[in-house]
C-alpha cells in the first residue's frame, strides 16, 4: 500500500491554542489548495501550545475531544470529500493530570465520521539539561499499536525515540509506520551541522532499519526563552535512507510516498526484527531477572 504523507514544521505562538490550531488549520487548508497528495499529515510534539510552557501546561492543556472538534470546526469550510488523517502534539488533560501527548485523526467533510484513532502519551520524560517534563507532566503508561485506514501504526514523541526498547516493542507489536513528533532544541552549532541533529538522523534511520519500517518525522522550530527548536522534519524508509527532510531553523512543508512493500524486502535483507523475534522468550526471562533484582535491591 502507497500513503502520501505530509510532515509540517512551523514556530507555534507560545501559550497561544487557539492561534496554533489556527495554524494547523491554515496548513491544511495549503495543502488542499496547493494540490498536495496528502493522506497523513503529521505535526510536531506541542505544536498546540509551545513546548516550554512549564506552570502553563495547566493552562494550554486540552482534553483530546476539545482538540478534535477545534479542528472540525477550522476544518469544515475547505474540507475535501475524501477522509484525511492527522498526527499532532498537544499538552493533554486527561483523568485529572496533565500530559504531553499525540493525536492522530481522522478528519473528514462529514463532521459525523471524524474521530480520534489514536492517543498516545509520552513515555519518557527528559528532566535534565534544559528539560524539566516530569515536573509538569505526567509519564504515559504504553507503547501502542493501532490500526488506520492504510494499516498497523505507532507514534513516538521525541525522548522515546532515544530508548531503543520504544521502537523494537512497536515494531514487536506489528507497526509499519512509526510517525515521530519532537521539540528539539539545537545544540551543538558547527557551521552547518548541529550536533543534536546529525543525532537525531542516527536514532531514526537506525530505528527504521533495524525493524525495517517507515519513519515519518515532524519536528519543531522557532525560538522559545533564547532556546532555537532547529526542525528537519524528515522521512526515513525500511532501509534506513532518508527519503526527504526539511531545512533547518525553518518552516517548511514536505511530502513523500511512503511504499509499505517495501517493509518485507527491508525486513527479508536484514532479518533483525526476525531475530528479536526469536529471541524474545528468553530476552522477557532475562529482563524479569533484572526487574527481580531491582525489586529486592529497593526493599533494602
Amino acid at each position: 500500500m502507497k500513503i502520501r504523507v505530509v510532515a509540517v514544521q512551523f514556530k507555534p505562538r507560545k501559550g497561544d491554542v487557539e492561534h496554533n490550531l489556527d495554524r494547523v488549520a491554515d496548513a491544511l487548508r495549503q495543502i488542499m489548495e496547493d494540490g498536495v497528495p496528502a493522506d497523513v499529515v503529521v505535526f510536531p510534539e506541542t505544536i498546540i501550545s509551545g513546548y516550554f510552557l512549564e506552570g502553563g501546561v495547566r493552562e494550554a492543556a486540552r482534553t483530546r475531544e476539545q482538540i478534535l472538534e477545534a479542528l472540525v470546526q477550522r476544518y469544515q469550510p475547505f474540507a475535501r470529500p475524501e477522509p484525511l488523517d492527522v498526527v499532532l502534539g498537544f499538552y493533554e488533560l486527561w483523568h485529572g493530570k496533565y500530559y504531553n501527548s499525540a493525536l492522530y485523526l481522522t478528519l473528514s467533510a462529514d463532521p459525523e465520521a471524524c474521530r480520534i484513532v489514536h492517543t498516545h502519551r509520552k513515555f519518557f520524560l527528559p528532566t535534565y539539561g534544559v528539560f524539566q517534563e516530569k515536573r509538569f507532566v505526567a509519564r504515559g503508561r504504553n507503547i501502542e499499536v493501532f490500526q488506520t485506514r492504510f494499516g498497523p501504526a505507532a507514534v513516538l514523541i521525541c525522548e522515546d525515540v532515544w530508548h531503543s526498547i520504544t521502537g523494537a516493542i512497536a515494531a514487536l507489536k506489528g507497526a509499519e509506520v512509526f510517525y515521530v513528533i519532537a521539540a528539539s532544541p539545537g545544540r551543538g552549532f558547527h557551521g552547518e551541522n548541529v550536533d543534536n541533529v546529525v543525532k537525531w538522523q542516527q536514532l531514526l534511520c537506525n530505528m527504521a532499519e533495524e525493524h525495517g519500517v517507515w519513519v515519518v518525522n515532524a519536528s519543531l522550530v522557532g525560538f522559545e526563552g533564547g532556546k532555537g527548536f532547529v526542525g528537519q522534519s524528515s522521512v526515513v524508509n525500511p532501509f534506513g535512507q532518508v527519503v526527504v527532510s526539511a531545512p533547518l531553523m525553518k518552516e517548511a512543508m514536505i511530502a513523500a510516498t511512503i511504499d509499505t512493500e517495501e517493509i518485507a524486502i527491508a525486513r527479508a535483507n536484514a532479518p533483525l526484527l526476525a531475530d528479536l523475534e526469536a529471541g524474545l522468550a528468553d530476552l522477557l526471562i532475562e529482563m524479569q531477572e533484572i526487574a527481580a533484582e531491582q525489586h529486592a535491591r529497593y526493599r533494602q
